[in-house]
């Protein structure tokens, strides 16, 4: 039987395997900060450190924004490997949770699932999603979709459904109104939402230059 950390050893080298040629906003390198902030967010929160760890490093292993909108590959993928590691069956089960109810989805849509674990792995996620490493990510994946980077003419929509936002080709620039600006008051715990302030405040910094540019 392997021990907690050979568990998650094992699951990181699967992980870098896995996300070998991923696209620069969604490959391992993303999902070594998620991990990393959910172990710091950790520290003030009573979790399952095994159920955070597993869920931070699984939780991208198939993006459904890669595979054509399946959202029921990732959960696949992560269950059948923790099987073969012979996690326990609530951990695994905890961690398709997380994996399954992690995402954004335009925001308006109701979680269906809530843990303490869940909530540190979301707020870690999301953590990475904004800040100067959000902005980078944020044109990659743009650059990626061949997407304007602004385009005055088209307005951010706030009220999108799951599957408006998922399907949207809006300009890069939108994307920050709706979702990069919404996640600071989204996070759940206080020691996410104190790092989520400073990393706000710097996007809020880098949209009054980007419109001084381009308004010359």
């Amino acid at each position: 039987m392997l021990t907690k950390e050979e568990q998650i050893t094992k699951t990181i080298a699967f992980v870098k395997e896995q996300l070998t040629n991923a696209e620069g906003g969604h490959d391992w390198f993303h999902i070594e900060r998620v991990y990393k902030n959910a172990l710091l967010i950790s520290k003030t929160e009573n979790v399952d450190g095994l159920v955070v760890s597993l869920g931070a490093l699984l939780h991208d292993i198939a993006d459904s924004k890669f595979h054509d909108g399946d959202e029921t590959k990732g959960p696949k993928i992560a269950r059948k490997f923790l099987f073969k590691l012979n996690v326990d069956s609530t951990i695994i089960e905890h961690v398709i949770k997380i994996i399954e109810n992690i995402s954004f989805k335009g925001g308006n849509e109701a979680q269906k699932f809530k843990s303490i674990e869940l909530d540190v792995v979301q707020d870690a996620d999301r953590l990475d999603a904004i800040g100067a490493i959000g902005i980078a990510r944020c044109f990659n994946y743009g650059g990626f979709k061949n997407r304007q980077l602004y385009n005055p003419d088209i307005q951010p929509n706030l009220n999108m459904t799951k599957d408006e936002y998922k399907s949207s080709n809006a300009p890069t620039i939108n994307h920050f109104y709706e979702k990069l600006l919404l996640l600071k008051d989204k996070m759940n715990t206080k020691t996410a939402y104190k790092i989520a302030l400073e990393r706000h405040n710097y996007m809020e910094t880098f949209l009054k230059q980007f419109y001084k540019e381009w308004d010359i």
